[in-house]
């Protein structure tokens, strides 16, 4: 029996989605967030052994939730539609998660491009800036890539899984943090690789606003008022931060309906990774 389900959300990205779903080792869940290009027709035509769970709209991130309720396993890998998981990565990551009963999420290094260089995130994360606790395989972490995560499936749940305050674009932060003031660990392992072939297919054009957005509503929804008022300021020095401020007033009254303080000990954590 498979130990994890790989979740991959896709939207209008058929051709990439044809490339990569048969590196994929089964089950597999494909969340469509609301294609208007045949997308869920063609992979069910064309991998009829994956399933595919159809959503009328782009909710972004949050579309990766309606796949982990789906999967029938105790740990689910996510993926996006351009990127795969190296042959055994999910078998070893099994065994981690097995082996260490409060690990919430692994992340390992991700291989980009076909010259197969290790993505920045992932550099950063093997320095272990947080060091390492005892009871996990790796350094500890505070973020992640959502293409190179493993998590445990009820964890995830019960910590809401991905929010529709952020939806897309540094979507993992406030996750990672979540899961760490509930007390699961999550780390860093070499071996559980990922790859990542961008996908050609244009992206958003505001995607450096959105990720200024985001960072501002991440912060206020979990970080101390000063923090916030950092953030802020820090946004209002920089293009892509002013207008990611002004994106991001629509969305703060529901940021401040989820407002909830982290623990000293992950406050301590984030104003550790800062400071390196």
């Amino acid at each position: 029996m498979q130990a994890v389900t790989t979740v991959v959300m896709t939207r209008n990205r058929w051709p990439d989605l044809a490339r990569t779903l048969p590196r994929h080792e089964s089950p597999v869940i494909v969340v469509d967030n609301g294609s208007d290009d045949g997308t869920p027709e063609l992979v069910r035509q064309h991998f009829p052994d994956v399933r595919v769970v159809r959503l009328p709209d782009n909710q972004g991130a949050v579309a990766r939730n309606h796949g982990v309720r789906e999967a029938r396993t105790p740990y689910v890998a996510f993926a996006d539609d351009d990127s795969w998981w190296e042959p055994g990565a999910l078998a070893c990551a099994a065994a981690y998660l097995e082996a260490s009963p409060r690990l919430g999420l692994l992340t390992g290094p991700v291989l980009v491009g076909d010259d197969e260089h290790v993505d920045a995130v992932s550099r950063e994360q093997a320095a272990a800036p947080l060091g390492r606790d005892l009871d996990l395989p790796g350094p500890t972490v505070l973020g992640f890539l959502a293409c190179a995560a493993v998590v445990r499936r009820d964890a995830f749940l019960a910590v809401g899984g991905f929010d529709d305050v952020v939806r897309m674009y540094g979507e993992e932060t406030r996750l990672a943090w979540d899961l760490r003031a509930s007390g699961w660990g999550l780390a860093y392992v070499p071996d559980v690789v990922a790859h990542h072939h961008p996908s050609t297919t244009s992206r958003s054009p505001r995607v450096a606003e959105a990720l200024e957005r985001n960072r501002v509503l991440t912060t206020l929804m979990r970080r101390p008022w000063p923090a916030v008022g950092a953030e802020v300021v820090r946004s209002l020095s920089r293009r892509e931060g002013r207008a990611g401020l002004r994106m991001a007033l629509p969305r703060v009254p529901r940021a401040l309906l989820h407002r909830r303080r982290l623990p000293p000990r992950v406050e301590g954590e984030i104003r550790l990774l800062e400071s390196a």
